[in-house]
């Protein structure tokens, strides 16, 4: 969307904060519903590849996935941020840091069809760092499932970091209710461009009657 201030932490393993990508600027829209026909008994209905594919289903990230997390976090990076410099580390340097660091640390979700991963999620403490999908997934409500997951891990509030040139990240997270709380110029990350922190709170619930407890 995460997950994607945005330091590009792979690049040193630190604390510095990614900044997302769908964070990954996804205006992520579910899907609407194929509508159904009626065939005579003769014919044979036509089977789309979407009939036969394997359900969604979002679990938890073991270790074994992370060289597909470090492909899907590049593609994602240099598809939604191509404002971004060129990105120096290697796949296999991005693979021991998603191993090596963010696994460890992190609340890390994987959206998987069958064996195939479209996307991850990321959320350490309060801070959803990362939100990632591979770019031929965006726009499927995969990123909003993903959303979805790291709130229902956080439900009293979440808060990420985004560029501010990244607009299309930051029509997502607003639709989903994050607003802005903070501004930075960018002097505190890599890449020295100006950032915005956001945040989702849940709703109030309703007060309960006076004299109550």
């Amino acid at each position: 969307m995460n997950t994607d201030r945005d330091r590009d932490r792979e690049r040193d393993g630190d604390r510095d904060r990614d900044r997302d990508g769908d964070r990954d600027g996804d205006r992520d829209a579910d899907r609407s519903a194929t509508p159904t026909t009626t065939t005579a008994a003769s014919e044979k209905p036509h089977h789309t590849p979407a009939d036969t594919a394997p359900p969604l289903t979002l679990r938890p990230a073991h270790p074994a996935d992370a060289p597909v997390i470090a492909a899907i976090h590049q593609a994602a990076r240099r598809a939604a941020m191509p404002y971004l410099p060129p990105q120096r580390r290697t796949h296999d340097e991005v693979t021991r840091w998603i191993r090596e660091t963010v696994l460890p640390q992190c609340h890390t979700v994987v959206a998987a069809r069958g064996p195939e991963l479209l996307g991850y999620a990321a959320v350490r403490g309060d801070l959803l760092e990362h939100l990632y999908l591979r770019p031929d997934a965006r726009r499927t409500g995969i990123g909003t499932r993903l959303l979805a997951e790291a709130r229902r891990h956080r439900p009293d509030g979440l808060s990420l970091h985004v560029f501010q040139l990244n607009a299309e990240a930051r029509a997502f997270y607003a639709h989903h209710g994050f607003r802005v709380v903070a501004t930075d110029d960018g002097s505190g990350n890599m890449e020295n461009l100006p950032a915005l922190t956001l945040h989702w709170a849940p709703a109030p619930g309703p007060l309960s009657p006076r004299g109550t407890p």
